[in-house]
Protein backbone atom coordinates (compact mmCIF):
# COMPACT_ATOMS: atom_id res chain seq x y z
CA UNK A 1 0.00 0.00 0.00
CA UNK A 2 2.85 2.49 0.61
CA UNK A 3 4.54 1.84 -2.71
CA UNK A 4 1.00 2.21 -4.37
CA UNK A 5 0.54 5.95 -2.70
CA UNK A 6 3.60 6.55 -3.64
CA UNK A 7 2.65 6.30 -6.98
CA UNK A 8 -0.14 7.81 -6.89
CA UNK A 9 1.87 10.91 -5.65
CA UNK A 10 3.95 10.80 -8.32
CA UNK A 11 1.69 10.62 -11.00
CA UNK A 12 -0.06 13.38 -9.58
CA UNK A 13 2.35 15.66 -9.14
CA UNK A 14 3.82 14.73 -12.93
CA UNK A 15 0.63 15.57 -14.43
CA UNK A 16 0.17 18.37 -12.31
CA UNK A 17 3.46 19.48 -13.70
CA UNK A 18 2.74 18.81 -16.98
CA UNK A 19 -0.49 20.66 -17.02
CA UNK A 20 1.81 23.55 -15.80
CA UNK A 21 3.78 23.83 -18.29
CA UNK A 22 0.74 24.10 -20.59
CA UNK A 23 -0.49 26.58 -18.89
CA UNK A 24 2.65 28.95 -19.80
CA UNK A 25 1.66 28.37 -23.69
CA UNK A 26 -2.08 28.71 -22.87
CA UNK A 27 -1.46 32.03 -21.38
CA UNK A 28 1.27 32.82 -23.94
CA UNK A 29 -0.40 31.93 -26.82
CA UNK A 30 2.69 29.73 -27.64
CA UNK A 31 3.83 26.97 -28.40
CA UNK A 32 0.63 24.48 -27.32
CA UNK A 33 -2.38 24.09 -29.91
CA UNK A 34 -5.30 25.30 -27.61
CA UNK A 35 -4.27 28.82 -26.12
CA UNK A 36 -6.43 31.29 -24.12
CA UNK A 37 -7.15 33.27 -27.93
CA UNK A 38 -7.08 30.67 -30.14
CA UNK A 39 -10.21 28.68 -31.54
CA UNK A 40 -13.42 29.63 -32.88
CA UNK A 41 -15.32 32.29 -31.82
CA UNK A 42 -18.85 32.52 -29.90
CA UNK A 43 -21.24 34.94 -28.86
CA UNK A 44 -19.89 37.31 -26.74
CA UNK A 45 -22.32 36.70 -23.39
CA UNK A 46 -21.94 33.10 -23.78
CA UNK A 47 -18.47 32.73 -23.73
CA UNK A 48 -18.11 35.29 -20.85
CA UNK A 49 -20.81 33.01 -18.38
CA UNK A 50 -18.76 29.64 -19.39
CA UNK A 51 -15.26 31.21 -18.51
CA UNK A 52 -16.32 32.94 -15.30
CA UNK A 53 -18.32 29.92 -14.01
CA UNK A 54 -14.80 27.87 -15.12
CA UNK A 55 -12.75 30.02 -12.78
CA UNK A 56 -15.05 30.17 -10.52
CA UNK A 57 -14.90 26.08 -10.28
CA UNK A 58 -11.08 26.01 -9.76
CA UNK A 59 -11.51 29.17 -7.47
CA UNK A 60 -14.17 27.27 -5.50
CA UNK A 61 -12.41 23.77 -5.23
CA UNK A 62 -8.78 25.32 -4.71
CA UNK A 63 -10.24 27.27 -1.62
CA UNK A 64 -12.45 24.85 0.05
CA UNK A 65 -10.23 22.05 0.14
CA UNK A 66 -7.16 24.10 1.42
CA UNK A 67 -9.17 24.46 4.47
CA UNK A 68 -8.47 22.73 7.62
CA UNK A 69 -11.96 21.96 8.90
CA UNK A 70 -12.32 20.20 5.55
CA UNK A 71 -9.45 18.03 5.61
CA UNK A 72 -9.79 17.43 8.75
CA UNK A 73 -13.33 15.61 7.17
CA UNK A 74 -11.97 15.01 4.15
CA UNK A 75 -9.31 12.28 5.68
CA UNK A 76 -11.79 10.71 7.17
CA UNK A 77 -12.81 9.15 3.63
CA UNK A 78 -8.97 9.63 2.08
CA UNK A 79 -6.21 8.40 3.59
CA UNK A 80 -3.35 11.15 5.40
CA UNK A 81 -0.64 10.23 3.13
CA UNK A 82 -2.35 10.85 0.15
CA UNK A 83 -4.88 13.82 0.85
CA UNK A 84 -2.64 16.63 -0.66
CA UNK A 85 -2.02 15.00 -3.97
CA UNK A 86 -5.56 14.09 -3.92
CA UNK A 87 -5.88 18.02 -3.64
CA UNK A 88 -2.89 18.43 -6.13
CA UNK A 89 -4.92 15.95 -8.51
CA UNK A 90 -8.56 17.24 -8.08
CA UNK A 91 -7.09 21.13 -8.68
CA UNK A 92 -5.20 19.54 -11.78
CA UNK A 93 -8.08 17.84 -13.76
CA UNK A 94 -10.18 21.25 -12.87
CA UNK A 95 -7.07 23.78 -14.29
CA UNK A 96 -7.03 21.24 -17.19
CA UNK A 97 -10.92 21.45 -17.66
CA UNK A 98 -10.90 25.22 -17.89
CA UNK A 99 -8.21 25.15 -20.65
CA UNK A 100 -10.13 22.67 -22.71
CA UNK A 101 -13.16 24.82 -21.94
CA UNK A 102 -12.15 28.39 -22.45
CA UNK A 103 -14.13 30.37 -24.63
CA UNK A 104 -11.93 33.27 -26.76
CA UNK A 105 -13.01 36.87 -26.93
CA UNK A 106 -10.40 37.78 -29.48
CA UNK A 107 -11.31 42.06 -29.03
CA UNK A 108 -7.98 43.78 -28.34
CA UNK A 109 -7.79 45.92 -25.15
CA UNK A 110 -4.15 47.07 -26.24
CA UNK A 111 -1.17 45.73 -28.59
CA UNK A 112 2.08 45.59 -28.34
CA UNK A 113 3.60 45.93 -31.97
CA UNK A 114 7.63 46.95 -31.72
CA UNK A 115 9.94 43.83 -31.52
CA UNK A 116 11.95 45.13 -28.66
CA UNK A 117 8.62 45.68 -26.17
CA UNK A 118 6.87 42.15 -27.20
CA UNK A 119 10.50 40.56 -26.04
CA UNK A 120 10.38 42.01 -22.83
CA UNK A 121 7.18 41.45 -21.89
CA UNK A 122 7.53 38.08 -23.28
CA UNK A 123 10.43 37.86 -20.71
CA UNK A 124 8.59 39.16 -17.71
CA UNK A 125 5.73 36.86 -18.61
CA UNK A 126 8.55 33.84 -18.53
CA UNK A 127 9.92 35.56 -15.13
CA UNK A 128 6.30 35.16 -13.48
CA UNK A 129 6.25 31.72 -14.11
CA UNK A 130 9.61 31.31 -12.83
CA UNK A 131 9.18 33.41 -9.62
CA UNK A 132 5.94 30.99 -9.09
CA UNK A 133 8.08 28.19 -9.20
CA UNK A 134 10.86 29.73 -7.30
CA UNK A 135 8.53 30.42 -4.27
CA UNK A 136 7.03 27.02 -4.37
CA UNK A 137 10.51 26.17 -3.77
CA UNK A 138 11.31 28.51 -0.83
CA UNK A 139 8.82 27.22 0.93
CA UNK A 140 9.12 23.09 -0.09
CA UNK A 141 7.75 22.10 -3.54
CA UNK A 142 7.70 18.94 -2.61
CA UNK A 143 5.79 19.36 0.52
CA UNK A 144 3.13 21.67 -1.14
CA UNK A 145 2.60 19.52 -4.10
CA UNK A 146 2.44 16.29 -1.84
CA UNK A 147 5.56 13.91 -2.81
CA UNK A 148 6.86 14.65 0.70
CA UNK A 149 3.95 13.27 2.10
CA UNK A 150 4.22 10.19 0.39
CA UNK A 151 7.61 9.89 0.82
CA UNK A 152 7.60 10.02 3.78
CA UNK A 153 4.84 7.27 4.21
CA UNK A 154 6.83 5.13 2.10
CA UNK A 155 10.03 5.22 4.40
CA UNK A 156 7.88 4.47 7.39
CA UNK A 157 8.22 8.35 9.08
CA UNK A 158 5.81 9.96 10.40
CA UNK A 159 4.84 13.76 8.37
CA UNK A 160 5.61 16.79 10.41
CA UNK A 161 5.13 20.10 9.68
CA UNK A 162 7.63 22.37 8.42
CA UNK A 163 8.35 25.42 11.14
CA UNK A 164 7.73 29.22 9.96
CA UNK A 165 10.15 30.91 7.79
CA UNK A 166 10.77 33.52 6.06
CA UNK A 167 13.38 32.50 3.01
CA UNK A 168 14.27 35.07 0.29
CA UNK A 169 11.74 36.84 -1.76
CA UNK A 170 9.30 36.19 1.51
CA UNK A 171 11.80 38.44 3.38
CA UNK A 172 10.32 41.45 1.37
CA UNK A 173 6.47 40.47 0.29
CA UNK A 174 4.36 38.03 2.30
CA UNK A 175 3.17 36.00 -0.85
CA UNK A 176 5.85 36.30 -3.76
CA UNK A 177 4.02 33.13 -5.34
CA UNK A 178 1.03 35.29 -5.82
CA UNK A 179 3.24 38.04 -7.42
CA UNK A 180 4.11 35.86 -9.86
CA UNK A 181 0.84 34.45 -10.76
CA UNK A 182 0.10 38.26 -11.31
CA UNK A 183 2.53 38.47 -13.40
CA UNK A 184 1.45 35.87 -15.68
CA UNK A 185 -1.65 36.78 -15.64
CA UNK A 186 -1.62 40.42 -16.88
CA UNK A 187 1.98 40.48 -19.09
CA UNK A 188 1.32 40.04 -22.74
CA UNK A 189 1.98 42.48 -26.25
CA UNK A 190 -1.98 41.22 -26.56
CA UNK A 191 -4.36 41.80 -24.51
CA UNK A 192 -8.08 40.57 -25.43
CA UNK A 193 -10.92 40.69 -23.59
CA UNK A 194 -10.99 36.77 -23.19
CA UNK A 195 -7.48 37.23 -21.69
CA UNK A 196 -8.46 40.41 -19.69
CA UNK A 197 -11.79 38.18 -18.16
CA UNK A 198 -9.13 35.53 -17.52
CA UNK A 199 -7.19 38.42 -15.49
CA UNK A 200 -9.36 39.83 -13.42
CA UNK A 201 -11.21 37.00 -12.32
CA UNK A 202 -8.03 35.45 -11.24
CA UNK A 203 -6.44 38.16 -9.52
CA UNK A 204 -9.54 38.70 -7.60
CA UNK A 205 -9.69 35.00 -7.05
CA UNK A 206 -6.00 35.43 -5.70
CA UNK A 207 -6.87 38.51 -2.96
CA UNK A 208 -9.83 36.40 -1.69
CA UNK A 209 -7.45 33.04 -1.21
CA UNK A 210 -4.81 35.49 0.88
CA UNK A 211 -7.40 36.44 3.22
CA UNK A 212 -8.46 32.44 3.87
CA UNK A 213 -4.87 31.29 3.72
CA UNK A 214 -3.63 33.64 6.04
CA UNK A 215 -6.12 33.43 8.36
CA UNK A 216 -5.40 29.16 8.73
CA UNK A 217 -1.29 30.92 8.79
CA UNK A 218 -2.52 33.19 11.96
CA UNK A 219 -4.23 29.85 13.53
CA UNK A 220 -1.33 27.64 12.85
CA UNK A 221 1.72 29.54 13.22
CA UNK A 222 0.01 31.65 15.94
CA UNK A 223 2.28 34.88 16.96
CA UNK A 224 5.18 34.09 14.81
CA UNK A 225 2.81 34.78 11.60
CA UNK A 226 1.11 37.70 13.12
CA UNK A 227 3.77 39.58 13.48
CA UNK A 228 5.70 38.44 9.91
CA UNK A 229 2.18 39.77 8.81
CA UNK A 230 2.20 43.12 10.44
CA UNK A 231 5.93 43.82 9.47
CA UNK A 232 5.92 42.41 5.98
CA UNK A 233 3.96 43.79 3.06
CA UNK A 234 1.49 41.46 1.64
CA UNK A 235 2.16 42.49 -2.44
CA UNK A 236 3.72 44.99 -2.88
CA UNK A 237 7.87 45.66 -1.54
CA UNK A 238 7.28 49.18 0.54
CA UNK A 239 9.78 49.39 3.48
CA UNK A 240 7.68 49.43 6.68
CA UNK A 241 8.61 51.17 9.89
Amino acid sequence: MRALFFAFGAASYALFFVTFLYLIGFLGNFAVPKTIDSGPEGPVVIALVINTLLVAFFAVQHTVMARPGFKSWWTRLVPQPIERSTYVLLSTLILILLIWQWRPIGYPIWSVEAPAAVTLLRVLFLAGFGMVLYATFLIDHFDLFGLRQVYLHLRGRPYEHRPFSTPSLYRLIRHPLYVGWIMAFWITPTMTVGHLTFALLSTAYIFVAIVYEERDLIAHFGEDYRRYRIATPMIVPIPRR
